[in-house]
């Protein structure tokens, strides 16, 4: 049976109807809906010590394993997606992203197994998707029928990923990018303007599926990233919806893949968030919620999360870059990054203050591809190593220098592929108590020059007392003077991509 046919349940009657959710409750802690109240959170202890997470974007968009945006692109004529599923599946007039969803069985999904590796790869907290722009919730819902506990691979996949995350000892994040669905899926009720089957409606335009698709009559084939045309009738699905994931799967972090959405309704899954874990003697909540809009994190409302770039300098409170090895979803043409720049971007994140969670997309099949297993093996070995110098760490005087260190272009998001490969001349800089760690991101054929440690330098740590290399037990010979803090080097090297030095000072 296609999960289209499914029949309707009582609890999928038209949410517009809802006045409200019924038995909401933003907790009884300290903080209320408005962005005055909001504005008093302070960033958990945890996340800022965290540094590393690991994210599974997976859902039925991953059946396809062609690419991000495949629900949607499946539906633009002339996209590469849309070619590809006209080739694999037909037309989709006829067989449509609802049909998509009984293909995607996840028949190989262990994620006590996947959250052991990213464990041991060195994430100390990992995050499931919840719920992407295609409006299938990756959860048992209680509000809509289009969920994986009912179809697909039939498992509540949020919520044994967070069985796995806990028993690991991670902390446990959700991703939410619903909020814009009802704009970014609206091509399903589209039509080809070229063609035999020009004018002849995608299956989208069905009012049969419309909980699925959704009841648009605006297709956004040029799409805003805003809440223009969005009916409140969604805004209050959105809200009910994603009240219940925090209800029952209680993140330590929920994600958010814009701003925060829909002001009140937005505000008030913010203050839930927030007083769900906040115990009752405590006045600081635990829990984590991300923007991408930097005038809430700026306000002091929730954490900024850069999509795929890296801030400028350091920031003033702990931040994450997310970022994927490939595309967000699985896709076979994928050329994915190399160890060496995932650690390169790793480092220079958390130089800046930053987290880095790094998606690792799944097959269709639930488990991780060769070339996925082997760059989680090198960083796993990297982290072995070198983990010290960037977990429980703060800033120092500055992030780092070198002929990598230019300012990014513009906006921070979406600046990565600017950032050239760091190397030898290139430093970054992290420190906890009196232990001062200098990253080089290269293995020099040449003693080290540290110029910024020079002792007439502006960045003048103090007094150097010992100087180690992570991953070398023996003595390291050593000068400084106004120019800076030279280094003999070992001859064998401890690794193959970036090295850490640990200084003892005394200031």
């Amino acid at each position: 049976m296609l999960a289209g046919s499914l029949p309707a349940l009582a609890f999928t009657r038209t949410l517009a109807q809802i006045p409200g959710y019924p038995g909401f409750s933003r907790g009884p802690g300290p903080f209320q809906a408005t962005r005055t109240s909001l504005s008093a959170y302070e960033i958990p202890e945890w996340f800022g010590k965290a540094k590393f997470g690991i994210w599974a974007h997976w859902g039925p968009q991953s059946a396809p394993e062609y690419g991000d945006w495949y629900a949607r692109n499946m539906y633009m004529q002339g996209s590469a997606q849309y070619e590809y599923h006209l080739k694999r599946y037909g037309h989709p007039s006829r067989f449509g992203f609802k049909d998509i969803i009984p293909t995607w069985k996840g028949e190989k999904f262990d994620p006590d197994y996947l959250v052991g590796l990213y464990k041991k790869a060195g994430a100390r907290y990992f995050m499931s998707m919840g719920v992407h722009h295609d409006n299938f919730d990756m959860w048992n819902s209680r509000h809509h029928q289009w969920n994986a506990f009912r179809m697909g691979p039939h498992r509540d996949i949020v919520g044994e990923f967070r069985t796995a995350a806990l028993r690991h000892g991670l902390k446990f994040g959700i991703s939410d990018h619903l909020w814009i669905s009802y704009k970014w899926f609206s091509t399903s009720h589209g039509s080809d303007s070229l063609g035999a089957l020009a004018g002849v409606p995608y299956d989208g335009a069905n009012p049969a599926y419309k909980d699925l698709y959704q009841d648009v009559h605006t297709v956004y084939t040029q799409l805003s990233w805003d809440e223009t045309g969005i009916p409140d009738a969604w805004k209050q699905a959105w809200f009910i919806r994603i009240s219940d994931l925090i209800d029952h799967y209680s993140p330590d972090l929920l994600y958010c893949d814009g701003p925060i959405p829909f002001e009140q309704r937005g505000l008030e899954i913010v203050a839930k968030l927030y007083n769900q874990h906040t115990g009752p003697q405590e006045k600081k909540t635990q829990a984590v919620y991300t923007s991408k809009r930097q005038e809430d994190a700026a306000a002091g409302i929730c954490v900024l999360d850069v999509e795929r770039g890296v801030v400028d300098g350091i920031w003033p409170r702990p931040f994450q870059t997310d970022t994927c090895i490939g595309n967000w979803h699985y896709d076979v043409r994928a050329i994915y990054k190399t160890p060496k720049k995932i650690i390169d971007m790793l480092v220079d994140i958390v130089s800046r203050n930053g987290n880095l969670m790094l998606n690792f997309p799944l097959p269709s099949s639930g488990m991780l591809d060769e070339a996925e297993l082997q760059i989680l093996a090198a960083i796993t070995a990297w982290m072995q190593v070198n983990g010290e110098a960037l977990y429980d760490t703060v800033p120092w005087k500055i992030y780092g220098y070198g002929p990598g260190s230019a300012k990014p272009q513009e906006s921070s998001s979406f600046n990565e592929n600017l950032q050239p490969e760091l190397g030898p001349s290139d430093f970054r800089f992290t420190q906890k108590g009196n232990k001062l760690y200098v990253f080089f991101m290269g293995w020099p054929n040449h003693p080290l020059a540290v110029k910024a440690l020079g002792t007439n330098s502006q960045t003048d740590p103090g007094k150097i007392l010992q100087v180690g290399l992570l991953g070398h037990a023996g003595q390291l010979d050593w000068s400084r003077n106004e120019e800076g803090l030279t280094i003999n080097l070992p001859q064998q090297k401890p690794g193959d991509l970036g090295f850490a030095l640990r200084l003892i000072v005394q200031p």
